[in-house]
């Protein structure tokens, strides 16, 4: 295995010593199906695999080992689903930043690849803040939702390209981890939801197949673009943080 002193499970004793970080970087995953042609730690990957590039390019970071596992109870109709209780996972990401905390890093950025996550982070993430207000945490929670800001109006062929397992995840898994992928199989059902309101479904109410958009439009060059769009828009963002060492208050806070 070749050390990459980016990625803190690598670091011995003796390596921390001598390559100090003052920001880590922590990818949030789940094992889950995505569909007869992606796999089931799709969210990690993904997560994982953007951190890493992340960390080259902001100094002083490293990354953390990802957390595999997610809130996934409602995937869980479709094998092969293992899944933490919102309560369980709440209290990893408490315990993760309370260790963080005590090891003297007080600047996190979480970078989530799954939906289940999004409502444990909030609540982690707060609570720590109000138990250490001089923690700083940013999160990037939909990297999904994200691009559709980014990217031209007329990116994606289908649903904005949305979708569990849908053109826009099946894109940048072609781009990061074309290995693990199966385009050939690619098969998904675009539901039909109210616009403007948030259904809080079970899965199997989407689709009868595990995916959800439309991947038959997904391409390895969609996914390169969709790749330099958020690595440039993350890592332009933690570079303006080191600007002001994280001091993101308003003037007249900081007066």
């Amino acid at each position: 295995m070749n050390k990459n002193k980016n990625e803190i499970q690598h670091l011995t004793a003796a390596d921390y010593a001598d390559v100090k970080f003052e920001k880590v970087i922590l990818p949030l995953g789940s094992l889950e199906s995505h569909g007869p042609h992606m796999p089931f730690a799709t969210d990690t990957f993904t997560a994982y695999l953007l951190a890493l590039e992340i960390a080259k390019a902001v100094p002083k970071t490293a990354v953390l080992p990802p957390l595999n596992y997610g809130v996934s109870e409602h995937y869980k109709s479709f094998s092969f689903t293992v899944s933490l209780r919102f309560e369980t996972e709440t209290s990893i990401l408490d315990d993760i930043f309370d260790s963080l905390y005590r090891e003297g890093i007080k600047k996190i950025f979480v970078l989530n690849g799954h939906d289940g996550n999004i409502a444990p982070l909030e609540i982690a993430s707060r609570k720590v803040k109000v138990a250490h207000p001089d923690i700083k945490i940013v999160t990037l929670d939909a990297w999904w939702n994200t691009l559709l800001s980014l990217l031209p109006s007329n990116f994606f062929e289908v649903w904005n390209g949305l979708g569990h397992g849908g053109e826009g995840e099946l894109s940048i898994g072609l781009e990061l981890f074309p290995e693990l992928c199966k385009p050939e199989l690619a098969k998904g059902v675009v539901p039909v939801l109210p616009k403007h309101l948030d259904v809080k479904w079970k899965f199997d109410e989407l689709t009868n197949c595990g995916a959800s958009g439309d991947p038959t439009k997904a391409t390895k060059e969609k996914g390169a673009v969709m790749k330099k769009v958020l690595l440039e828009t993350i890592i332009a963002g933690l570079l303006s943080l080191d600007e002001c060492d994280w001091d993101y208050r308003s003037p007249e806070v900081k007066g």
